[in-house]
């Protein structure tokens, strides 16, 4: 689904992401775990074709970011951190805008709102501006957004940042679900996140990869990567 060569990416003088190489199947939950500054956020934006990169090689679901970057936003759903939405609108009425924009067709758009407020627990406010909705909400409007038109690849930003515990302990149990059915691969800073959500994680620190593998891999080599996980386990 997604295979990374020797990207690298720079802002000036600065490397954030520095020649890191990976690569995700189709299906399941992948973690990007690292500090805040680490370069999971520029990887991401390359992966979503948001940003170029300074050097390497990305593809996604066959298509190069580069030449293709069209077809690859056809085939991702991007939940950003700062979840980007309108909020004059009305969370049906933002919806539908997003599936025209899709290319979904009115009847298809129907039954895709349907879809991601059940699915996204809106049913209730799907009438209600955005603009009057908790944080915690609109992370859920920007995660319907993001599945609307039934991406292959979800790719979640710090998708808890925010959210009261209930709210992350529903955002997780999504996730594993949305994993059934789709490839995700979410950032975070925290370890405990990742280990609760995903079935793989891809440690980053400094810009480079320093560990890759499922929790019970990268358990074993807890003791060479302690520095890492004790930043990411926090005070």
């Amino acid at each position: 689904m997604i295979r990374v060569q020797n990207l690298t990416k720079r802002y000036g003088s600065f490397v954030a992401v520095d020649n890191i190489s990976f690569d995700v199947e189709a299906g399941g939950v992948v973690g990007l775990l690292g500090p805040n500054g680490a370069g999971k956020t520029s990887t991401m934006r390359v992966l979503t074709c948001y940003h170029p990169a300074s050097a390497g090689s990305v593809s996604v679901a066959g298509y190069d970011v580069f030449q293709d970057s069209l077809e690859v936003r056809r085939h991702i759903g991007y939940l950003p951190e700062a979840t980007p939405l309108y909020p004059e609108m009305r969370v049906r009425e933002y919806l539908k805008f997003r599936g025209k924009l899709r290319g979904l067709s009115r009847a298809e758009s129907l039954d895709a709102i349907r879809r991601v407020t059940e699915r996204c627990w809106l049913g209730e406010f799907v009438d209600r501006p955005i603009g009057q909705l908790s944080k915690g909400m609109k992370q859920r409007v920007g995660l319907a957004d993001a599945m609307i038109h039934e991406p292959d690849l979800l790719v979640l930003d710090e998708p808890t940042i925010g959210l009261d515990p209930r709210q992350i302990r529903e955002t997780r149990n999504l996730i594993k679900e949305l994993g059934e059915r789709h490839t995700v691969i979410l950032s975070s800073h925290i370890l405990h996140e990742v280990e609760q959500t995903c079935s793989r994680t891809i440690i980053i620190a400094e810009g480079r990869i320093v560990a890759s593998g499922s929790p019970q891999e990268l358990l074993a080599k807890s003791v060479s990567l302690a520095p890492v996980v004790a930043e990411l386990r926090g005070p």
